[in-house]
């Protein structure tokens, strides 16, 4: 095979933070024509490696050189390294939600005759650069209108527009469904034919594995090594990954389910937006201490819409019951939920989960202050304590309880999020996409901590979109689609198959009975 022309070098990138060795001699090229995909664990230095690139950190606040078609680059600024033909799209999009499609694209670059915008003009342009990569989106309409995988893809018109020669995709499908997901790829493939060279991060490998031309792996701010994906397989870029070889991703079940703690009874939520749609349509079920009952559908099913209704944070739940040790409860809000003793780790840690500028401490303690204090008076010491205990068992990798939660990687990140909620001391705990993210190594120890948790009797409902996740985990599994309870399975008969035909509703749904129920509960 003829080899393409280097288009990028990066060559013994050094990094430095307060205290902290981000990059640590770490070297990377690209072809043209190439996807080139960048691999690590959270914290490897994958996000600052690109910051260098893009400009945000700029000559010569990092060491070593960028060389761009053999030529040397010392990037001042952001706008250097557009100008250059690097374009970085990150996993936070940035268009502006009330500008139209075309407004977002050529924002800043607006054509203008003697100051006056051409709008035509910018329309025109913004058809064509749709047009070019097969975008069925009319560039009038407003960006609000599009979906989340409609404006990733608006995101690459736009990154395009700048004559982009070096396209950099930082977790582009994290929010996309599976048929956003083929349209990316048809996109990335056509942009390869084209000579545009492409770096690909992501913790997903099936995705780097069916697109990736080359795999580089990073570890601690090194390079550990670099390979043709063809070279490769899933366990050994694992083991280049953390550091050593992956046996079972997920650990083995030792706890023994007990009584039935929680119980929700016909739960059904309606979309508050519309009137009359149903998003969850009279989902029952029952959890026990000691069990992980996993919540399994795709995008669409209800599954998180389920769970927030349950909790009392969706105004959309307009009918069922809710049993907590065979006690009929109210809820009707968060704090009502976690009074009951539920916990709810959210699917969105950003926007639900954390308060991104405020402390280690005050995230893990937020919703315990009052079991930790009392109800007057904060004792700063119990507080600090628990913190720092949270901090040890959960392995959270930080300087001290007062670094900033906004700091950390996905992986240590969740790991606040899952201290704030165990601090509670809940008797049931929700987990929706605990793993959504993050790295395999922090998913390791998520998978444990969960294991953990169900042996110690905490009672367990997890959603995840990632069906051998749940597979994994579950001692049982309740399928939904389109808001419907599609299949009850115990453990040892769920196949990868009878779930996925239920997720999808090409099975008969499985009707789940009292009785059937509590046959499979004794499984």
């Amino acid at each position: 095979m003829e080899r393409k022309h280097s288009l990028l070098e990066m060559r013994d990138i050094t990094k430095t933070f307060p205290g902290v060795r981000a990059l640590d001699g770490v070297s990377f090229d690209l072809r043209a024509g190439e996807v080139h995909a960048l691999v690590g664990e959270n914290g490897a230095g994958k996000s600052t490696l690109m910051k260098v690139l893009g400009g945000v950190y700029p000559y010569p606040e990092y060491g070593g050189q960028i060389l761009i078609e053999g030529r040397e680059q010392r990037f001042s600024g952001v706008r250097d390294a557009e100008m250059a033909g690097i374009a970085i799209i990150f996993q936070e999009l940035s268009l502006v939600k009330d500008m139209t499609v075309g407004e977002n694209i050529f924002l800043g670059r607006e054509p203008r005759r003697f100051g006056v915008v051409q709008w035509e003009e910018l329309y025109r342009r913004a058809q064509k650069l749709l047009d070019d990569l097969h975008l069925p989106i009319d560039p009038h309409t407003p960006v609000r209108n599009l979906g989340i995988g409609q404006q990733q893809l608006v995101e690459i018109a736009k990154a395009l527009s700048h004559e982009a020669r070096i396209l950099v995709l930082d977790e582009p499908t994290a929010a996309l469904t599976d048929a956003e997901v083929e349209t990316l790829f048809g996109i990335l493939r056509r942009l390869r034919a084209r000579g545009v060279g492409m770096i690909y991060i992501s913790h997903k490998l099936d995705e780097v594995f069916a697109l990736a031309d080359r795999i580089t792996v990073l570890r601690d701010g090194r390079t550990v090594g670099t390979a043709l994906t063809a070279e490769l397989d899933r366990g050994r870029v694992i083991a280049m990954m953390v550091g050593r070889e992956v046996g079972d991703i997920f650990p083995k079940s030792e706890h023994v389910p007990g009584d039935v703690v929680f119980e929700a009874r016909g739960i059904t939520v309606e979309d508050p937006a519309v009137p009359g749609k149903l998003l969850v349509k009279d989902v029952s079920f029952a959890v026990r201490r000691g069990e992980v009952l996993g919540i399994a559908g795709l995008m669409g099913a209800g599954r998180s819409e389920l769970l927030m209704a349950i909790f009392g944070a969706h105004p959309g739940r307009i009918g069922g019951e809710v049993l907590i040790e065979g006690r009929p409860v109210k809820i009707n809000s968060p704090a009502e939920a976690i009074r009951h003793g539920l916990g709810f780790v959210t699917e969105d840690r950003k926007r639900f989960g954390l308060i991104l500028d405020q402390t280690i401490l005050n995230n893990m303690t937020l919703a315990s202050l009052e079991r930790l204090s009392g109800r007057f008076i904060t004792n700063v010491d119990a507080e600090i304590a628990a913190g720092e205990r949270a901090m040890r068992e959960l392995r959270i990798r930080a300087p001290n309880v007062f670094t900033l939660a906004g700091t950390l990687s996905g992986g240590n990140q969740q790991k606040v999020v899952l201290a704030k909620w165990l601090l509670t001391v809940p008797r049931v705990l929700f987990l929706d996409e605990p793993t959504r993210g993050i790295d395999v190594g922090a998913k390791q120890e998520i998978y444990a901590q969960i294991n953990r948790l169900a042996e110690q009797g905490l009672a367990i409902v997890l959603v995840s979109s990632e069906l051998p996740e749940v597979l994994g985990l579950a001692d049982r599994v309740l399928v939904l689609h389109e808001g419907r309870v599609t299949g009850e399975f115990a453990r040892g008969e769920a196949t990868p198959e009878a779930v996925m035909a239920c997720a999808t509703g090409h099975a008969k749904a499985t009707v789940v009975n009292d009785e059937d129920r509590s046959s499979i509960l004794e499984r």
